[in-house]
């Protein structure tokens, strides 16, 4: 067991100790048989993590909160439609609950060495790859679609796989077009010929040329929710909640805009549970979510035990603030908190094109000036990780150097080092003025769920102003930001780096041509090292050649490093079955929900 494990077994113990206790249970002269009942509990192991947990119950509804309703109901339409559809409809394949977590942890590292050993058949049962440009999958049976017009239950098939990638990636069924929103997601680079429903089973990708990567972004990628053909074809799109219709575990029964948002157990649902093979899914009988923008809200109706949990899984909930995890420890020892982390959204990235940040001695400075050791104990409690990563961060396994083997230069430029940040900026031709100013530059920070607060950017704002630069922290909405980011009109930004996110995606965004390229970058360099990426025939030699690009990035310093802070889900102590885990594909979050239960025992032991 890790600590976590240990802390959430004891946690769980405690609680029921203390509530047996005050309901008289364990008091003397308590009825016997209830004593035995309550002690008696049935236990199962969790092949995944070791440890006893109470056995897997049905029944029961998870009410939680997030800060919004996701914007659109339609993945095509926007990614975020998995925290409303992931339980609706699903994917091609995910990766294996049942694994070993000493083997994947599922809170840190990333889906890029897939699809070995991660990938468990979903939607598809099996594939094969029968040459280097052909990918064969074979289409589950017995997976019917929700039993609601115009699908009415009928059996998933092949075409209905084909209509769905030509939609995303314009290689028929009416779509000529690759979908825009796409064009830099791993799954619409790969260099596809066809998409072929050969039967009712069978699904032929075929390649113009091989690529390593494509099997597991064919198994995992976001654009492999596969959606309902009839409704699209009827309504264009599935932009109205009440269209939806899906294979999944639960069917979505409401959608107020607003306010909340309800889904309902799947009677039929196919699946089984990956650590209880005997078990059918889902355990619940049903999901509600309330939204609540402001996290005091959320916090309260938690502590409350009006919701059930805040967390990743389900909408984007987690607590970020870390005063209010350490509140919650002090005043609610009975909460689960299972810290997760997946990139870094305390991090900064300069335009590189744009004077003075064009000079890489200036973009070094700012590094050097940022004392992250002072601002994790004061602001962030001692629980980010601040060794330095690149934009690929530490969880992309085999694809990174660890800082402990940077070159002593490269460490240099991401250690705290004020003075010699003002000698860099001295030699870049930017000495203080009489005011002691540099020069002036605007920091733009968006805000949305989930990102730091603006005052962390501020502090950051400040540890410049020490070296001469001086800098304004302006708030703006984040579709403008990313817009002005797009164009390349900017200065400085807060965005994200050290990503747990699939390799090639993310080298590719600082391509010369890439329409996603955050710090503005034009460097043929770089664009040759990722072509030779690109041309990699196998897993090994594409990790061997990312390295160095990875390097490239650190040593261009294109992204300021400002700390991993963790994130953390907060459960109620009866759900049950849930470890912290962040996703089972590319933003597959949701689809856990059917994986875990309530102990209802507990919870009605605990006055609820």
């Amino acid at each position: 067991m890790n600590i976590v494990q240990i802390t959430r077994t004891l946690a769980v113990a405690l609680v029921l100790v203390l509530v047996l206790t005050a309901t008289g249970l364990w008091a003397t002269g308590a009825d016997e048989e209830e004593k035995d009942a309550a002690v008696e509990r049935e236990m199962v192991r969790d092949p995944a993590t070791g440890k006893m947990v109470p056995a897997p119950q049905y029944g029961g509804i998870i009410t939680y909160s997030q800060p919004y309703n996701p914007p659109s109901p339609d993945v095509y339409i926007h990614y975020d439609a998995a925290e409303a559809l992931g339980v609706v409809v699903e994917r091609l394949a995910i990766a294996d609950w049942a694994l070993d977590r000493d083997v994947f942890n599922y809170r840190t590292q990333a889906f890029a060495g897939f699809p070995s050993p991660l990938a468990r058949g979903h939607l598809a049962e099996s594939w094969e790859q029968p040459d280097p440009t052909t990918i064969v999958l074979h289409i589950r049976q017995g997976v019917n679609w929700h039993d609601k017009p115009p699908m009415n239950g009928r059996e998933l098939t092949a075409k209905d796989v084909e209509y769905n990638l030509h939609r995303y990636l314009g290689l028929g069924s009416g779509y000529t077009e690759p979908n825009p929103k796409y064009a830099n997601v791993s799954f619409a680079i790969l260099p596809w010929e066809s998409i072929t429903a050969t039967d009712d089973r069978t699904v032929v990708f075929e390649l113009t040329k091989p690529d390593p990567n494509a099997l597991g972004e064919v198994l995992y990628s976001v654009m492999t929710f596969i959606y309902p053909p009839e409704v699209i074809k009827e309504h264009g799109d599935l932009s109205d909640w009440r269209n939806v219709v899906g294979t999944g575990p639960f069917e979505l029964t409401d959608w107020v805009e607003g306010s909340s948002m309800t889904w309902i157990k799947n009677p039929n649902y196919w699946g089984y549970d990956e650590k209880y093979p005997e078990n059918r899914l889902p355990y619940l009988d049903g999901l509600q979510m309330l939204v609540m923008p402001e996290e005091a809200t959320r916090v309260a109706a938690l502590r409350s035990a009006k919701i059930d949990l805040l967390a990743v899984f389900l909408g984007w909930s987690q607590v970020v603030s870390m005063d209010v995890v350490d509140s919650l420890r002090k005043t609610n020892p009975e909460l689960v908190l299972e810290p997760f982390s997946f990139r870094s959204s305390t991090s900064w990235t300069a335009n590189s094109r744009r004077p003075p940040f064009d000079d890489v001695r200036v973009r070094h400075a700012l590094q050097m000036a940022l004392d992250l050791e002072t601002i994790n104990a004061s602001y962030w409690k001692g629980y980010a990780d601040t060794t330095p990563q690149g934009y690929l961060g530490t969880g992309v396994l085999g694809y990174v150097t660890p800082f402990a083997d940077w070159p002593e230069e490269v460490k240099g430029y991401y250690t705290y080092d004020p003075e010699g940040a003002e000698a860099l900026l001295d030699e870049a031709g930017y000495p203080r003025g009489a005011d002691g100013i540099r020069f002036k530059t605007l920091l733009e920070v968006a805000l949305p769920f989930g990102s730091p607060l603006l005052e962390y950017n501020e502090l950051a704002a400040s540890y410049w102003t020490e070296i001469g630069i001086d800098v304004e922290v302006r708030e703006v909405e984040s579709p403008e930001l990313r817009a002005r980011v797009a164009e390349g009109d900017f200065d400085l930004v807060r965005w994200v780096s050290g990503q747990d996110s699939p390799a090639m995606g993310m080298i590719i965004q600082q391509t010369s041509d890439s329409v996603y390229n955050p710090p503005n970058v034009r460097d043929p360099v770089y664009d040759a090292m990722v072509a030779d990426a690109q041309a990699a025939t196998t897993i090994e030699e594409r990790k061997t050649l990312i390295k160095p690009i990875d390097m490239y990035i650190i040593e261009k310093h294109w992204y300021i490093w400002g700390s991993r802070v963790p994130r953390m889900n907060v459960l109620q102590p009866w759900v049950m079955g849930y470890n912290g885990e962040l996703e089972l594909g590319q933003v597959d979050r949701q689809l856990i929900a059917a994986r875990i239960w309530l102990d209802s025992e507990l919870k009605e032991a605990m006055g609820h």
